[in-house]
Formats: structure tokens, sequence, C-alpha cells
């Protein structure tokens, strides 16, 4: 059996032994990074071809993170049956077999099919990051453990950046083309024509996609990436249930409420700019992205040197709460704010309330790095599974963003209902605050 000594000696090591597989990892994450913030420029895109409502549109974001839900502990049995290692080239391959999947679906506009294709592909990224994400915890001191996911959170959102930019380019570079007007101008023969010629641009981007993760998957599993011990248990530690880990509990239900809050800045803003009158909807995924890189950067500079990594959820929650709140209510119509932060902007058609969306990102993004460390924190030989539960925290991509679309759709005020955030961040704050610190569900 393990010793401490052997496992602090593998798990902290040496600047330099953490490097590759720091390399490696970071590699993996702008890879899941780019799948995944492609959905926000797929809503709309989806809309259109298949025809939507705002509730038929937000069910990409349901069955793309439900399966977090369906497919973490499955995938916690494969890492404890295999490793960190296998378990994320797995992960790859069944991802390539997703973004196959899309080829179908683009040549027969079938929604359904699209649907199969985004579960698919999140099926394989909830086992790459139920391997990767306590990869990285474990990799090196506890302390720092905010900064190393930091590091991964750039890789992760820059390629949220890429992806809208690049879907854009090869898909929309004719947008005007494809506006509402446009289309309502042709015959439905012409108009199904021009949907069908739309939707096959799909075809290309996504066989790239499925050979460059295939080929991912072979390469994984000859990097040289050293096995992570974890710390072991005391008997009585051990003898207790997943399920009484306060810290660990409370840290899935904040990552739900976390991860529905960033897939809503990041996925419903397209569409929100889109009804504002923004004609570059399809890239606006990428300004919240952009906000995250700098939240991590500012996150690697200040932790743990400015403010500890409670302090740093503390002010996710405080400005989250606070952007959600200018969202709804200042006037779409207003643009002094945007015309002063996005400049390059010239014709001044950026609504303020989009950019606050847009701020999200910069609350959002320590969130993540934060909760991790601080709810596995102590769980040893549980570890494994404790991630998986956090992985199913996830899940809050696929309800939320839904709540969301319900209420738009039904209350046809789309700006009204980012007041479902207001709850996500509280909650947030109360980890920060309190929850993270319980030992025992009893109280002392």
């Amino acid at each position: 059996m393990t010793t401490q000594n052997s496992t602090a000696a593998n798990v902290q090591a040496t600047d330099n032994s953490q490097l590759l597989p720091m390399l490696i990892i970071g590699g993996l994450f702008f890879l899941f990074g780019f799948v995944t913030w492609l959905n926000g420029s797929l809503i709309p895109f989806l809309q259109m071809v298949c025809d939507l409502n705002h509730i038929e549109a937000y069910m990409v974001t349901l069955v793309f993170y439900i399966a977090y839900t369906v497919m973490a502990l499955p995938s916690a049995k494969v890492l404890k049956r295999f490793s960190y290692k296998h378990g994320m080239s797995f992960g790859l391959a069944v991802m390539a077999v997703g973004s196959i999947l899309f080829i179908p679906a683009a040549k027969t506009q079938a929604y359904w099919l699209f649907l199969v294709a985004l579960f698919t592909l999140g099926s394989g990224l909830t086992l790459l990051q139920t391997a990767s994400n306590p990869y990285i915890v474990l990799l090196g001191s506890k302390d720092t453990a905010a900064v190393r996911i930091s590091i991964m959170g750039i890789l992760n959102k820059s390629a949220g950046v890429v992806a809208p930019l690049l879907f854009t380019a090869l898909v929309f570079s004719d947008i005007a083309n494809f506006s509402a007007e446009a289309l309502a101008a042709l015959e439905d023969t012409q108009k199904q024509l021009q949907l069908q010629e739309l939707a096959s641009r799909l075809v290309t981007p996504y066989l790239m996609m499925a050979v460059t993760l295939a080929v991912l998957a072979a390469l994984i599993m000859l990097a040289p990436l050293p096995d992570i011990d974890e710390p072991e248990l005391t008997q009585g530690q051990q003898d207790k249930s997943i399920l009484q880990f306060p810290h660990l509990i409370l840290g899935v239900i904040a990552l739900f409420f976390y991860i529905g809050a960033e897939v809503i800045a990041g996925d419903t803003i397209g569409l929100y700019g889109k009804e504002q009158g923004v004609l570059q909807f399809a890239e606006l995924t990428s300004y919240t992205m952009g906000f995250m890189v700098l939240g991590y950067i500012l996150g690697i500079a200040l932790i743990p040197r400015v403010f500890s990594q409670q302090h740093a959820l503390i002010f996710s929650a405080v400005s989250g709460s606070l952007f959600s709140l200018l969202i709804i209510w200042v006037p779409t119509h207003q643009t002094v704010i945007a015309d002063t932060l996005l400049f390059w902007l010239a014709d001044g058609s950026f609504p303020d309330t989009v950019l606050f969306v847009a701020l999200l990102g910069l609350s959002n993004a320590l969130v993540w790095p934060t909760i991790w460390p601080m709810a596995l924190a102590n769980l040893g030989n549980k570890t494994q599974t404790g991630a998986a539960l956090l992985i199913m925290g996830i899940s809050g991509g696929a309800l939320l963003p839904l709540v969301y679309g319900v209420f738009a759709e039904y209350t046809g005020d789309s700006q009204q209902a980012y007041y479902l955030l207001v709850p996500c961040y509280g909650f947030i704050l109360y980890y920060a605050l309190v929850g993270h610190k319980l030992t025992s569900w009893r109280k002392s």
C-alpha cells in the first residue's frame, strides 16, 4: 500500500515533472473547450436550419450537458478499472464518434440526429473531464490547485473565443443571406434549398474534428502521463459514505448552479444579441469567453499571492449577481458602456445589456477553479467518485438554460429571463462563505 511520503513525492512533483503532463492536459482542455463552446453558435444556427422556437433551440444545451449526469458514474468506474490516461483516450474516441454523427445530421437536417450527436459528444467529454480535472488537482500542491485549473481554463476558454469566430468564418460568412427578412422573401422551395446548403457547411468542419479526435485518442495512449496516487484516508474516513462529505455535496450543488449560469452566459448571448439587433450574433460567445480568459489570467496572477481561493469565489458570486441585475435593468437601447469598452465597434450597435451578459464571463472564470479543490479536499481514495459527482453537477448546463428558454418563450421577454441567474450566484456565495467549510451534516 502506498505510504503518505511516497504519495506526496508522486503528487507534489517538481516543476519539471509537472510541465509535460500539464502541456498534454492543457491541449485536451483547449480541445473540449472548442467542442463545448461551439454550442453558442450552433443554437442560432440550428434554430434557422431546423426552424425551432426558444424551447427547442435550448434542447441543444439539455442533451449536451445531461450526458454529464448520465455518464459521470460510469466514467468513474472506467477510471477505477483502468487509469486516468486510459479514461482520457476513451473519452476522445467517443467524441470522435459524436463528431461523425454530425455529418448525416447535416445531410438530412434531422434535429433529433443533431441531438444524438450532441449527447454522444457530451458523453465523451464526461469521461474526459472526469479524468482530467482531478488529475490536474492532484498533480501538485492543494494550495495552488486553483492556479493550475486557471491555466487549463485559459486554454479552455481561449478555444471558446476561437470556436465561434471560426464557425462564423466557415458557416456564417454571408450571414445577410440568411436573415429572417432574406429568408421570408424566398418561396418555400428556394428557402429549403438555401437552408440545405447552409446545413451542408457543417460536414467538412466536423469531419476534420472527428479525424483530429481519433488521432489524439491514439496519441494519449502513447503519451508519458504519470500515474497519480491519491492520499489515503483514515479508517474512519474510509467507512464514511461519499454522501457524508458535506463540502463535496454542497460543491456539487454549487457547480450545478455555476454551470447553469456559465452556459446561460455563453450560449444564450448569441440568440439574445440577435433579438437586440446585433448583426454578428454568431460571434458573441467569443466575447463571453474573452472575459473568462481575462478572469483566469487575473486568477493566476493573484491567487494565492493577493487573495485566497475562497475570496476569489466570493468575488465571483457578488460580481455575477451585480452583472445579472444590470442585464435586466439596463434599457435595451442603451449603448454607452459598450461604446466605451468595445470602442472598435464604431457603429454603436452593441447594447449594454448584451455586454453585461458577456461580462458574466469575468465573474464565472474563477468559480470552477476554486470549487474543485475545495470540494475534493480530504476525499482520499474516494476522489474519483467525488470527481464523478462534481461532473454530474454539470447537468446545471442542461436544465437551467432550458428553464431560461421556457421563460423567454412564454413571457416573450428574454431580458427578464436573466433573473434566473440571481439565485444561482446566491448559492455560490453561500458555498464560498459557509458550505466548503462543513465537515459534518450535524451541527456542532
